[in-house]
């Protein structure tokens, strides 16, 4: 699955994740502060922002931000005005969207052994209440994921870039070439 493209490759396995959840009608990446004001969304939205890498130990790891959000839903009739609850979807909204973060997650320890991608830290989600200019209750959770670094192979030959005055060599294990 791995190849030389680890943020796409990561990207695109989160989002199938996404877009597999029954509860998610949107899934997007990038920036999450601007998710909330492409019009063609359609809620609840799972965003999914990477930050950054790392390579060590012949691995690559990434800080990864998942968000899924809802639109609050407003009951303007007064006679129904639940002290606890209310006249809103709030607590609907927190349940649902840290539900399918909760899937996710879960999905991504199961598949471990066929995406090869590990999660490193315990996850942790923030709740967000009114965020946003619709009014969107959710959570966000952040984690970080390890992927093998398929791009260079510790065991096959190490390529050498050397640099004198006049020359530069470019060796691997096997070939030696001068360039002047």
């Amino acid at each position: 699955m791995l190849g030389l493209n680890h943020y796409s490759e990561l990207l695109r396995y989160v989002k199938s994740l996404s877009d597999t959840d029954v509860f998610v009608n949107t899934t997007t990446q990038g920036i999450t502060e601007d998710i909330d004001l492409d019009k063609g969304n359609i809620f609840p939205l799972f965003n999914i922002e990477i930050f950054d890498a790392t390579f060590p130990n012949n691995t690559v790891t990434f800080q990864l931000e998942l968000t899924c959000l809802d639109i609050r839903d407003l009951n303007k009739n007064d006679e129904t005005l639940d002290k606890f609850f209310l006249n809103d979807n709030k607590i609907d909204n927190f349940n649902e969207t840290l539900a399918v973060l909760n899937r996710i997650v879960g999905k991504m320890r199961k598949d471990f052994g066929d995406s090869n991608i590990s999660i490193d830290s315990e996850p942790a989600a923030g709740k967000l209440e009114e965020w946003g200019k619709n009014l969107l209750d959710g959570w966000s959770l952040t984690m970080t994921v390890t992927m093998p670094n398929t791009t260079i192979n510790l065991c096959a030959g190490i390529v050498l870039f050397i640099s004198t005055q006049d020359n530069i060599m470019i060796t691997d294990e096997n070939d030696f070439k001068l360039i002047t």
